[in-house]
């Protein structure tokens, strides 16, 4: 059994200093993300930088991205929060208990798909539905954050509510226009800034260091304001308050049956999200880099990260976008990168971490707000709508459906509709009438090509395997053409397409072809993959069949036309 993770052994030397310095810069600026992230989800601040150490080396150790970088994120947050507060208030025990218990439920269940080698199960959504899921997420924090502008305190999370909220309480305080600013400085650097230091001379290396380490830059300067101004004490602003001292523990715990129960679904969909989100960011930096990701292997890593956050932080955790970027920015090679991010995160919670005592939470809200507005992902959401109808309604679908009823109900809503969309593509089949091309041997659609075809012989291509679902569509097309083609003598069914003849199918085809029979015409069948035939032999329907089975659709072409003459 091999001790060490492959890409340590042997570990490249010409990547430490690389890894070390990046580690070391994602961990001063992910700071202010993990206390920001663990409020958005419900729980004191201190789990986030907790869960930004075990569970990053469980990763390290497992996973198999190279410059993946896992820890709290937005999705996992909201997620959190939004399930969790209806049945305990936020940042109490029994909260905090179970928090844990959903991540250890996710991590346990990814441990155990990797192990199954289920990692094939992240395409179960679309990217269309991921995107929506995303842009309504997104939208999600967005007005979950509202309440730390505004002075206000909404009884849920769900858009409605804060809206409600806000129209019967809400006012503008010291709070507001910190937070305010805030925005406006980190929708600058995200925008601007880089670009204004490339037109003075700054190489876009740096200027992209200096983008990154902007937010730092403005929570450094909200709580600067903060201590000097002393506006928490003489204005109110709400800031993080006493984070706790000391290296972080391991809590060991036993959930208990009842609470396994009433997270059953959320620990699902958590570990489906996590899937889903981790994997496609690994193979998109895995294919930028020219790696291999393993799929599984990544089950294993994020599994066994949320396994160790359960007992140390107690906060859900997954493969962060912003935090990832800022690891490919830094220069990470290897994920010796998270290890030394580990390391340096457990000096700053061991000594450092109260120092952020005073950061006001409206800061912390905008820069959650600014990283939540650049997930809605518009584009694609609008290409996929004028791509395809159906992708598009299942992408807005899933969009509405997770701001106005919810992350369960709307992650319900986009795998609906991702199954209604298969369905309804599967049932309806497209089915072209071929013609040959002159002086060829190639066949093409007669509504797109100038093709040549034979008197009374119909050419009938399916595009798709025939199931108990599609059958009624064949059945119609083949009668609406026999009517338009009263001579018609012999029917060829084009089977390059059809991967799979199901019972039912068998059933129909047999009863088309006695009824064909019956009026004097033959069918034939071409092109029938071996794998198809093979089930097909021994059925009543090639034992019955009135016409021949052709290797190829010129063959059919060729033999019918001699008939023909004949």
């Amino acid at each position: 059994m091999r001790l060490l993770p492959s890409w340590a052994s042997p570990y490249p030397r010409q990547h430490l200093a690389s890894d070390v310095l990046a580690g070391i810069i994602v961990t001063i600026l992910v700071i202010p993300q993990s206390l920001a992230y663990a409020l958005l989800a419900g729980l004191p601040p201190q789990a986030g930088l907790y869960v930004s150490i075990l569970p990053v080396l469980a990763y390290a150790l497992f996973g198999s991205s190279m410059i993946q970088a896992v820890g709290p994120v937005a999705i996992t947050a909201i997620m959190t929060y939004s399930v969790l507060t209806p049945i305990a208030a936020p940042g109490s025990p029994a909260y905090i208990g179970l928090a844990a218990v959903l991540a250890l439920g996710s991590g346990l269940l990814l441990v155990a798909c990797g192990l199954l080698r289920l990692g094939f199960l992240a395409n179960l959504l679309s990217r269309p539905v991921i995107a929506g899921f995303i842009s309504g997420s997104a939208v999600l924090i967005v007005f979950s954050q509202l309440k730390h502008f505004f002075g206000i305190q909404p009884a849920g999370s769900d858009a409605a509510t804060v809206l409600r909220a806000l129209v019967d309480g809400g006012h503008l305080e010291m709070a507001s226009l910190i937070g305010l600013l805030a925005v406006l400085a980190l929708a600058f650097a995200r925008l601007w800034l880089a670009g204004l230091l490339g037109r003075i001379g700054l190489k876009q290396a740096a200027a992209a260091f200096v983008v990154r380490l902007f937010p730092l830059l403005v929570v450094l300067t909200g709580t600067l304001a903060v201590i000097v101004w002393d506006l928490d004490r003489t204005h109110g602003v709400a800031v993080v308050g006493r984070i706790a001292e000391g290296l972080p523990g391991l809590v060991p715990f036993m959930p208990a049956a009842a609470e396994i129960r009433q997270l059953a679904l959320p620990i699902l969909l958590v570990a489906l999200i996590g899937m889903v989100q981790n994997i496609s960011m690994g193979q998109a930096l895995a294919i930028r880099r020219r790696e291999r990701l393993d799929a599984n292997a990544e089950l294993l890593g994020l599994g066994s990260a949320n396994v160790v956050a359960a007992f140390s932080g107690g906060m859900p955790v997954g493969g962060g976008v912003s935090r990832t970027a800022v690891n490919v920015a830094a220069g990470a090679q290897t994920p010796l990168a998270s290890i030394v991010s580990a390391a340096a995160m457990l000096v700053v919670v061991a000594g450092a971490a109260p120092l952020f005592a005073r950061l006001p939470l409206a800061v912390l809200a905008a820069s959650i707000i600014v990283a939540a507005v650049s997930m809605i992902d518009l584009r694609t959401l609008r290409q996929a709508w004028q791509y395809d109808r159906a992708d598009g309604l299942a992408a807005w679908g899933t969009a509405v459906g997770v701001f106005l009823l919810g992350l369960e109900a709307g992650i319900g809503l986009g795998i609906l509709f991702s199954l209604a969309t298969l369905l309804y593509r599967a049932s309806t089949p497209h089915i072209a009438v071929l013609g040959r091309i002159p002086d060829s041997e190639h066949f093409r659609n007669v509504d797109r090509h100038a093709v040549e075809t034979l008197p009374g012989v119909l050419f009938l291509r399916i595009d798709e395997s025939l199931f108990f679902g599609n059958l009624y569509a064949l059945e119609s097309r083949l009668a609406s053409e026999l009517e338009k083609a009263g001579d018609t003598r012999h029917v060829v069914l084009i089977m390059n397409a059809v991967n799979r003849v199901d019972a039912t199918a068998m059933e129909v085809l047999n009863d088309l072809n006695r009824d064909l029979g019956g009026r004097g015409i033959a069918l034939h069948f071409a092109e029938v993959k071996g794998p198809v035939q093979d089930r097909l032999i021994g059925t009543p329907l090639w034992q019955s069949l009135s016409g021949q089975v052709f290797l190829s659709v010129n063959d059919a072409y060729e033999n019918l036309s001699r008939t023909s003459a004949e």
